[in-house]
């Protein structure tokens, strides 16, 4: 009835009441539920075995040694693969942490440039990639003056490569000149994910004294006109495709003869972009001069892996930077501002392991 009064069954009450009676109130205690002893106990032997076998083996995990000993020991009872996996994790070395770099300094937004006469914003884009009618992928690189509409170059290349758009570049800036403004998306090769965006394309850019403004990332209407430019020579130029490269290449010089002098614009009154086209009185220098800074700065040459030695260690500033000297003006003893020519691109500290902190600055707001 006692059993009955308080949900309990007579097993459990006979228990209890024998606690009782052999240790009193301490009886009565909760227990714990840890065997006595354990149920199987491993030899030390395994231990070493599996050990001298992981030196030989040390790519291997916790199922290949289980299966390796049980190869070599078919009728012994062996650590299961949690045991192992265990002491794997024992003898492996900790691997290293990947340090981030911490946010840099946050930049003012600039206010989007204007184009008020020819040559001062282009436009530079590439166009969804196609195959040609042989099965030749070819990625077309357009180049346009946003004033006068005028296109001033298509060329179909292999790559979207930094190497392949620079020298069609370097040919339009020879023939027009340069400009003072150039305008591109957040894509390879014009940006990079570093400081303040910038790739080895652009920073070529910087160097020539030309301003480089990237639209928004996933809003194309930012350079709307050269979108519908690109729609233009969908229709004109890949449907269908021409047989091979060259021969697209030899269609595309046509069409952006006819698209300067013989297709009228509405925006230009019903002219041709030729009728409003100069070419820019800023040539291309034969030879960059290298950045200078403040006598009482510190600067280092940055290497091709965009890295520098500074307090006795390796410092990751950017492969952007490579081959190029940066400036460090000192704010205190363990920190610097770094420049490249007049652009602060971020800070480093004395104690930070992953590099620079690049800075950031806010894409310009679209014009309403």
């Amino acid at each position: 009835m006692l059993c009955a009064r308080f949900g309990i069954s007579r097993k459990t009450g006979y228990k209890w009441l024998a606690r009782y009676d052999r240790n009193g109130r301490r009886g009565l205690r909760d227990h714990s539920r840890r065997p006595h002893r354990p149920a199987s106990v491993l030899s030390p032997r395994w231990h070493d075995l599996a050990r001298r076998l992981h030196r030989r083996r040390r790519t291997w995990g916790a199922r290949k040694l289980h299966a390796k000993l049980r190869h070599l020991y078919p009728r012994r009872r062996l650590p299961c693969v949690r045991t192992l996996q265990r002491w794997l994790a024992a003898w492996r070395p900790l691997r290293s942490r990947c340090h981030h770099a911490r946010g840099g300094p946050r930049l003012p937004a600039r206010p989007r440039a204007v184009a008020r006469r020819p040559n001062d914003i282009w436009t530079v884009d590439f166009k969804g990639s196609f195959r040609t009618g042989a099965g030749q992928r070819v990625h077309p690189l357009t180049v346009r003056d946003l004033h006068s509409r005028y296109l001033l170059a298509v060329r179909s290349l292999p790559n979207q490569s930094d190497r392949n758009a620079r020298q069609v570049l370097r040919r339009v800036f020879a023939r027009y000149g340069l400009p003072k403004v150039i305008r591109v998306d957040n894509g390879a090769p014009f940006a990079g994910r570093g400081a303040l965006g910038l790739s080895r394309l652009s920073v070529w850019w910087l160097r020539l004294g030309i301003q480089v403004e990237f639209t928004r990332r996933g809003h194309p209407e930012d350079n709307a006109g050269h979108e519908q430019m690109h729609g233009v020579y969908q229709r004109d130029n890949a449907r269908p495709p021409a047989g091979n490269p060259v021969a697209q290449q030899r269609r595309e010089a046509r069409w952006q003869e006819s698209f300067n002098h013989d297709r009228p614009h509405q925006a230009l009154g019903g002219s041709v972009p030729a009728d409003h086209y100069a070419s820019s009185r800023r040539r291309l220098p034969r030879r960059l001069a290298t950045p200078t800074y403040p006598a009482t700065w510190p600067t280092r040459k940055v290497d091709v892996r965009g890295a520098i030695y500074w307090q006795g260690r390796r410092r990751l500033l950017g492969r952007a930077f490579g081959g190029l000297p940066l400036g460090f003006k000192p704010l205190s003893a363990q920190r610097w501002e770094v420049y490249f020519q007049t652009h602060l691109v971020g800070l480093l500290h004395l104690h930070d392991r992953a590099g620079l902190r690049p800075a950031r600055r806010p894409s310009p707001k679209p014009i309403v």
